[in-house]
């Protein structure tokens, strides 16, 4: 592949660690109807900011915690492509048990509301947030593998957990725009009763969208360069 091949690859692959990270945001699954009833009930934006920030730690760090794994699984350079193939096939498999079983997963009710960076951890973790971004990491580190050449197992093991790091950022600051975006419009302008009325489930939504970005990054490591 030349080079402005793989420039477009990158840059359709990091446009969706930004796109998810948006659709994550806006999803009021991932938490910012919270954040807007804790800045009306103390009756304070900064409440309202306060806790955008602890549900964009606790996102941030379930990114990193399916992330990681991967970056020292993908020093197995002989491995890239059937470990691609496997996370993309477990993307699809928990997108079908989600489309399956749609209830609500009952340990997040158990977390007190003022747990804000507990909760977004633990709903990004059970609704899949991270799995979906593993494809994506695994095709990156993929893409920047083929100027490394054969390099030493330590050096890929460095680059891919910056590149980690990085995608999980870059993630988590898109899902935080938008979902704090979201938030900010119900608690300055549109009420809770707007959020009530207007808003849907995205449940199903979510679901089959793991499902497409798995059968989709299946298909790209399937008919690309072996």
């Amino acid at each position: 592949m030349n080079g402005s091949g793989v420039d477009w690859a990158v840059a359709g692959l990091w446009l969706a660690v930004i796109a998810s990270g948006l659709y994550h945001g806006v999803n009021p699954g991932m938490g910012w109807p919270l954040a807007v009833s804790a800045g009306m009930m103390e009756k304070s934006p900064r409440a309202l900011l306060a806790a955008l920030s602890a549900l964009a730690g606790g996102h941030l760090l379930a990114m990193l915690l399916m992330i990681l794994p991967f970056s020292l699984l993908i020093s197995l350079v002989y491995w890239q492509r059937q470990i691609r193939i496997g996370a993309s096939l477990l993307v699809m498999g928990f997108g079908a048990f989600r489309l399956i079983d749609r209830r609500h997963p009952r340990a997040l009710a158990r977390i007190k509301p003022t747990q804000l960076g507990l909760w977004s951890f633990a709903a990004a973790i059970a609704h899949g947030a991270g799995l979906m971004l593993a494809p994506i990491y695994l095709g990156l580190c993929a893409a920047e593998s083929l100027d490394r050449g054969d390099a030493a197992a330590g050096t890929l093991i460095s680059a891919d957990l910056g590149m980690a790091l990085l995608v999980s950022i870059v993630h988590s600051g898109a899902m935080i725009a938008a979902g704090g975006l979201a938030a900010w419009l119900v608690y300055r302008y549109l009420g809770l009763r707007f959020l009530s009325r207007g808003w849907f489930n995205l449940d199903a939504t979510w679901a089959a969208t793991l499902v497409l970005v798995g059968a989709i990054s299946l298909a790209l490591c399937v008919v690309g360069p072996h």
